[in-house]
């Protein structure tokens, strides 16, 4: 990874962001081959009632509609959580060069736990993956997020 820069802080911003619209707080940034950001998203199922507006999907959406074009191959994604099967899926639809991803999520994620989407046959194409990027400050914030929403017992 020579020549690497982590865009997590970026995503983290958007996770805060969404933390503060009382979404789960969940960033990820879509970076184009010559290192600009494409897309930045936060998570927003409460706001637009829809249960796919993950963070990476709206990403996703974004990046596409910005490039005019449904592959972002040669993109890369940066996100605060490991992704959920239905993102892993997408990731893998876009064709994003790479994935960086900050906490692991042993209960719903779709990467390096659960179904390991990218493992499959049927998966056409696997993303390079690097996990732990500011995993610490990933952490952090859902556990804060959380903790926050079972003392204000919503949760």
């Amino acid at each position: 990874m020579s020549g690497f820069r982590s865009f997590m802080q970026h995503a983290l911003a958007e996770a805060r962001a969404a933390a503060a619209r009382g979404e789960v707080p969940v960033g990820a940034v879509i970076v184009g081959p010559d290192g600009a950001v494409l897309a930045a998203e936060g998570n927003r199922m409460r706001e637009l009632g829809d249960p796919t507006a993950h963070a990476e999907m709206l990403a996703i959406r974004a990046a596409s509609a910005r490039l005019g074009q449904g592959r972002l191959a040669g993109c890369d994604l940066h996100v605060t959580l490991e992704p959920c099967p239905m993102c892993a899926g997408a990731i893998a639809q876009a064709r994003l060069r790479r994935l960086y991803y900050g906490a692991s999520d042993p209960k719903s994620g779709g990467v390096a736990y659960g179904p390991r989407v990218f493992a499959h046959p049927q998966c056409h194409h696997v993303p390079e993956i690097y996990d732990g990027i500011d995993a610490a400050a990933s952490e952090a914030l859902l556990r804060g997020f959380f903790a926050n929403l079972r003392d204000a017992g919503t949760c």
